[in-house]
């Protein structure tokens, strides 16, 4: 048995708001880079060309990527063999984002309630993804998610026999008998097109595919923080999201919504086991921004 003070969780979400919020991964580098090489549209590269810029003064003057500094979304794994000390958990973690935000004059963005609005002025509480895994190491994942493009993200219930409606506006262009891959590529695309540019693109797209309503959405969302090197294990994923990303890239959006071949940077789809009778699909997008943070204890 492993023990781990919760303050030393603390210290290191409070310096992984920071981090995600000026700096993006080099698998994101990466891919926004060869969007800049591969962009056809003249005003698309100017696009793209400020807003490498902005990446670059963001990091050199330590101002944030963009001034949503997002709400904080922590992936947690928690090995069964640790045994936390000091504290309870939730807390900690609480307390690392309220001294990120406020240590790090990140904008705050919470509201206590989600009606009376009135604003938490720390960021917390952040949304809390435990997971309970072997080991005795603490596996954190930090994700600040903006909202211009977290309000683009749908869920579809499809099923055998084509749809149930859960969300009239989310599949009203979607065709009644659709089934299967093919119901799953027209509600990612459906969810892209509804997003135009409202989502800041080029975009970052996560796919949940399986279990329950609330477990594709947490896939989708959990999608977004896969390093976009690492492949899926399921060759028919590996082709869907080589498929959709060049069917995305083929609908015109371009960055900024200004038209042009580079709407999307990159698509990770998760699976999961589902019931006989259905098929739900999230699809959950980030802007270009696509911010996370990741460290083990």
């Amino acid at each position: 048995m492993r023990e781990v003070n919760v303050s030393i969780i603390t210290d290191n979400i409070k310096e992984m708001c920071i981090e995600a919020n000026h700096f993006l991964t080099d698998d994101m580098k990466n891919v926004f880079e060869k969007a800049v090489k591969n962009e056809e549209s003249a005003l698309g590269k100017q696009v793209l060309g400020q807003l490498e810029e902005n990446l670059k003064v963001a990091g050199e003057d330590m101002i944030p990527i963009c001034q949503d500094t997002g709400m904080a979304v922590v992936f947690i794994n928690v090995g069964q063999d640790v045994h936390l000390i000091g504290g309870d958990i939730t807390d900690a973690i609480n307390e690392g984002v309220r001294r990120g935000y406020v240590d790090g004059y990140l904008r705050k963005s919470v509201v206590k309630d989600p009606i009376y609005r009135e604003n938490t002025k720390d960021n917390t509480p952040a949304v809390i993804h435990f997971n309970i895994v072997p080991g005795d190491k603490v596996d954190i994942t930090v994700a600040p998610k903006g909202f211009g493009s977290e309000n683009m993200s749908r869920v579809f219930m499809l099923n055998q026999h084509g749809i149930i409606v859960c969300d009239e506006a989310a599949t009203a262009e979607l065709k009644v008998g659709t089934d299967g891959i093919e119901g799953v590529k027209e509600a990612i695309l459906t969810a892209v097109k509804d997003a135009g540019p409202n989502a800041c693109p080029p975009m970052v797209v996560g796919v949940g595919i399986g279990g329950t309503f609330e477990k594709c959405a947490y896939l989708a969302k959990k999608a977004l923080t896969r390093d976009l090197n690492e492949e899926s294990p399921f060759e028919y994923v590996r082709d869907l999201e080589k498929e959709m990303l060049e069917k995305i890239n083929k609908l015109g959006i371009g960055p900024g919504g200004l038209g042009g071949t580079q709407t999307a940077l990159a698509i990770n789809i998760e699976t999961y086991p589902t019931h006989i009778a259905g098929l739900p699909v999230a699809v959950n997008i980030c802007c270009h921004v696509n911010r996370h943070s990741h460290r083990v204890i």
